[in-house]
Order: structure tokens, then C-alpha cells, then sequence
């Protein structure tokens, strides 16, 4: 059995908030399907420096001055003291790793700083690319090129959005391949798609202007009385910088006698938990590829009314999984939420099934397995 090495920059660790471990969470179940087709080491940042197994993985943590990472801004001059002391721990930690059980791959998740780290080795490595190095560091200049030089030294590079893959080769001058992302939920048991209003609805995520959640509440605003009857509750979990905005505008819903519940960030079964219930899942976001919640969505049985952003058009444009916008505004989006009020859920199942095949967390990881063991 070969030996790889994970490196990531997002694992659980117990100092972790309920909502913050959704790529982590990713991360470790992917690490987990993988141990059963390799032996598996990952590298990751902890609240303390530690080596655990952990359902077949060998967990080798570095301790961080702050999780998560993301949080972390280099555009933050009091940031970059931790910064730099993310970049020597984590360095160190990899060069540990390599030395204690040397690794005939390494997988980095994701391009930076995981990407830099591995290159450092000098051992033939592989970069699975996130948005946020894409299109966040892209965008600077200085991290650009550090960027354009891990993805050209990689043996393989993956992304988990179809645009986000070409925005990688545009970087990279290198063909980056589409690998979609998947955590495993919580099994609630076969759910039942619902025939005839009322209807659940459901937005879960940060209260963030990217996210659109201002936009959710605007269209919520312009729907009629008659659209209302149709619906049974609107359920609203999250956190983030628009909490006042939110929680002020759900104020104003419950004000004129709308049911709209409002919530803070959910864990895995929680998440699992709200899924089930809900018949329609919101996605009103500004920016988006494909969010984890996308996934959650199609393995809960799920249908979505989602903006035509990022990789959503490509993946709910025939209408089988769900309910395209036809724009990203507010009058859009309750154009799309009345159409899903008139569109029984039930009548997406073979669509959503479709879906989950693409979605699944041990086929993705069969997938690289194959490509780079």
C-alpha cells in the first residue's frame, strides 16, 4: 500500500465554532476514503501540536496562533505576525512528516499555502485548488506568482468547480481537472419529497454579501400574501458581518405575520437535521462554485432554488435538481421561489438522484486515488 501525505489548511479541531468546519469537514471524510486505498497521513493546524489516528488516518496537528486559518488576513498588518508564524509551523510540521514516514505522493489542499509547503519537499505533489486561492490571492500580485509556480510544479491539479478549473489552467498554464467536493451527513433515513403545499424553505450559511442573504430577505419582502399560503415556515441559520441586517429584516417578516425563524450556524447533524425538513433549500448567492451545502442539498434529497451564479446554471439548467433564477436580484429570486411554490419537490427526484452519483465523497476519492497513487 503507498503512503500519502495530505497537507490542508482546514481539518476539525475542538476549537472550532459550530458552521466554521465544512471544508474541514470535507477534508477529513475525503482523508478517510482515501485510507482505505493508501496509508494516509495528514498534515494540519491545530489548537495544540499533537499526533492522533483517527479512523485510519495518522492526524499529525501544528499548532496555529488563531483558527481558523481563513480568518487570518495578510491585507491585516496585525495578522502578519501570525501569519508568519503559520508559514514556519506549518512548513516544519510537513518537513516532520516527510522525514518520519517519506510519502511516494503529496496531496495539498489547497494551492497556498499547503501547494508551497509541499513543493518545498522537493516530492512529487498534487494541488486540489479552492476559490479562495483563485480568486482571492489571484488577485494580488505577489501572491499570484508564488501561485502560478506551485500549480506549474504539481504533478496533477484539481478543483471542485467547473469554472474554477479553468481560472486554475489560466494561472497554471496547465490543465486542471473538475473534482467535486462532498462531506458526509448525518443518514436520516429516506425522505419523502413532499406532493402539495405548504412548502419548507431553507437558507443555511454565512451572512455574507457574496453569500446574498440580504437578497433572500429583499425577495422574502416582495412575495404576496397569496405566495405566503403556500409556505409553511422559512428557516434561516448562519452567522456572519450582515447579522444585523439579518436579523433585523426577519424582524420586519415577523412583523407583518410571516413565519421566518431565524438561527446561528449548524453542525453536521444539525445540518442534516434542517435538510430533511425543508422541501426547497435557498441558494441566493452573488459569487459562488459549488458550495458544500450544494452537496449536503442532493445527499439530504433536496431540491434548490438557486441564483445563476458560478457553477450552478451548468449543474441546475435542464430544472431537474432544482429551480434556476433567472437573475441575481431580489425580484429574481422570488420569481424563482414562487415557480418552486407551483413545482411540487416530488417532481425532482430523478434529478436529484442523477446529482448524487456525481457527488459522493468515496467515488471523488477513487477518482484521485487512480490519478495520483
Amino acid at each position: 500500500m503507498k503512503q500519502l501525505l495530505l497537507i490542508s489548511t482546514s481539518f476539525p479541531d475542538a476549537a472550532y465554532q459550530a458552521g466554521q468546519e465544512a471544508a474541514g469537514q470535507f477534508v477529513y471524510d475525503f482523508a478517510v476514503s482515501l485510507a482505505r486505498r493508501a496509508r494516509v497521513t495528514a498534515v494540519v493546524p491545530g489548537q495544540q501540536s499533537g499526533v492522533t489516528q483517527e479512523d485510519g488516518v495518522t492526524v499529525r496537528r501544528f499548532g496555529v496562533p488563531a483558527l481558523p486559518l481563513s480568518l487570518l488576513k495578510p491585507a491585516r498588518p496585525t495578522d502578519w505576525g501570525k501569519i508568519w508564524r503559520t508559514m514556519r509551523a506549518g512548513q516544519t510540521a510537513v518537513a516532520a512528516a516527510v522525514q518520519a514516514s517519506p510519502p511516494d505522493h503529496i496531496l495539498a489542499l489547497w494551492a497556498l499555502p499547503s501547494g508551497y509547503w509541499a513543493q518545498k519537499t522537493g516530492r512529487p505533489y498534487s494541488i486540489w485548488a479552492l476559490g479562495s486561492d483563485i480568486w482571492g490571492l489571484g488577485r494580488v500580485p505577489l501572491a499570484r506568482g508564488a501561485l502560478r509556480r506551485v500549480l506549474q510544479g504539481a504533478v496533477h491539479r484539481f478543483a471542485d468547480g467547473y469554472q474554477l478549473a479553468a481560472d486554475v489552467e489560466a494561472i497554471g498554464q496547465r490543465p486542471c481537472r473538475f473534482l467535486p467536493s462532498s462531506r458526509r451527513l448525518p443518514a436520516r433515513g429516506e425522505k419523502q419529497l413532499a406532493t402539495q403545499p405548504p412548502y419548507k424553505l431553507a437558507f443555511l450559511g454565512r451572512w455574507h454579501p457574496n453569500k446574498g442573504v440580504d437578497l433572500l430577505l429583499d425577495a422574502l419582502h416582495l412575495l404576496l400574501d397569496e405566495d405566503w399560503r403556500q409556505i409553511a415556515e422559512v428557516r434561516i441559520f448562519g452567522g456572519g458581518p450582515l447579522a444585523d441586517v439579518v436579523t433585523a429584516e426577519v424582524e420586519r417578516l415577523r412583523a407583518n405575520g410571516r413565519p421566518v425563524a431565524l438561527g446561528g450556524y449548524l453542525n453536521r447533524r444539525e445540518a442534516a437535521d434542517l435538510l430533511t425538513w425543508a422541501d426547497y433549500l435557498l441558494l441566493p448567492s452573488r459569487i459562488e462554485s459549488i458550495p458544500v451545502i450544494f452537496s449536503d442539498a442532493l445527499q439530504a434529497n433536496t431540491p434548490l432554488i438557486a441564483a445563476p451564479v458560478g457553477d450552478l446554471p451548468r449543474l441546475l439548467a435542464d430544472g431537474a435538481a432544482g429551480i434556476l433564477a433567472e437573475g441575481v436580484s431580489a425580484a429574481a429570486l422570488a420569481a424563482a421561489v414562487r415557480r418552486g411554490l407551483g413545482q411540487p419537490p416530488v417532481s425532482f427526484g430523478d434529478g436529484l438522484a442523477a446529482l448524487q452519483a456525481q457527488f459522493d465523497v468515496e467515488e471523488t476519492a477513487a477518482r484521485l486515488a487512480a490519478q495520483i497513487l
